[in-house]
C-alpha cells in the first residue's frame, strides 16, 4: 500500500490516518495532518486508495449508487487497509476522511470485525450499506465528529444526518456540524475538529 507519512514531534501519542476522497490520492489531504494536529502529537499517515478508475485518480471502491458501495471492490480495499492499520505500532489510532474516505473511516472504525479507534472524523460521507460488512453499535463507541455541506450535490447532507441519528441512538458521542457549502471541507469545522481531537485521542 502506498502511504505518505508525517512523523510526530518527539514520541508519538498515537496515529492520525486520513483517507482521501474519490479520484484523489495520498497527497490530497496531507496538509490536513498539520491542520488537525498542529502540535504533531500523532504520527500522520495518508494512504492511497488501491483502485485506479475513470475519470482518474485513486479510489477505495466502485460506486454503483451513493450510499451503497460495490461489495467486491469495497471488501478488497477494506481487507487491505485493515491489514495495514493492524501493522501500525500504535494502540491509539484516529481515523478521518473526506467523501469516500469518510466512508472508509466509518467502515474501519465501526465494523464488527475491527478494533475501536480512538476517534473518527467523517467529512461529507455516510455509514455504508454493503453486503459482507456489518455495523457494530455495541458500546463503547468511539467519539465521532461529522461535518457536511448543506449544498452538497454529490453526497446529500441527509447521509450525515442519518449517521448522526444512528450513532446517537446507540449512545454515541457526536460532534456534528452542517455548513452552507457544496462537496468540500469547511475551514470552520476543521477548526472545531482541531480543538476536539486532543480531548478524544
Amino acid at each position: 500500500m502506498i502511504v505518505r507519512e508525517r512523523p510526530a514531534e518527539g514520541v508519538a501519542e498515537g496515529a492520525l490516518v486520513l483517507f482521501h476522497g474519490r479520484g484523489a490520492d495520498e497527497h490530497d489531504l496531507f496538509p490536513l495532518l498539520d491542520v488537525l494536529d498542529p502540535e504533531r502529537r500523532l504520527d500522520g499517515f495518508c494512504p492511497r486508495g488501491p483502485l485506479s478508475l475513470p475519470p482518474g485518480g485513486a479510489h477505495w471502491y466502485v460506486v454503483p449508487r451513493v450510499g451503497f458501495p460495490d461489495p467486491a471492490t469495497f471488501a478488497a480495499s477494506y481487507r487491505e487497509v485493515s491489514d495495514w492499520l493492524d501493522s501500525l505500532p500504535h494502540s491509539h489510532v484516529v481515523l478521518a476522511g473526506f467523501s469516500q474516505g469518510a466512508v472508509m473511516s466509518f467502515a474501519l472504525g465501526l465494523g464488527e470485525d475491527r478494533p475501536r479507534p480512538a476517534a473518527i472524523a467523517a467529512f461529507s460521507g455516510f455509514i455504508p450499506q454493503v453486503d459482507g460488512w456489518e455495523l457494530d453499535l455495541e458500546r463503547p463507541l468511539p467519539p465521532v465528529a461529522i461535518g457536511h455541506g448543506t449544498h452538497d450535490p454529490i453526497i446529500d447532507v441527509a447521509c450525515s444526518r442519518a449517521a448522526r441519528e444512528t450513532l446517537e441512538r446507540a449512545g454515541g458521542e457526536v460532534l456534528y456540524r452542517e455548513y452552507p457549502l457544496p462537496h468540500t471541507l469547511d475551514p470552520g469545522f476543521l477548526a472545531d475538529v482541531r480543538a476536539w481531537l486532543p480531548r478524544n485521542s
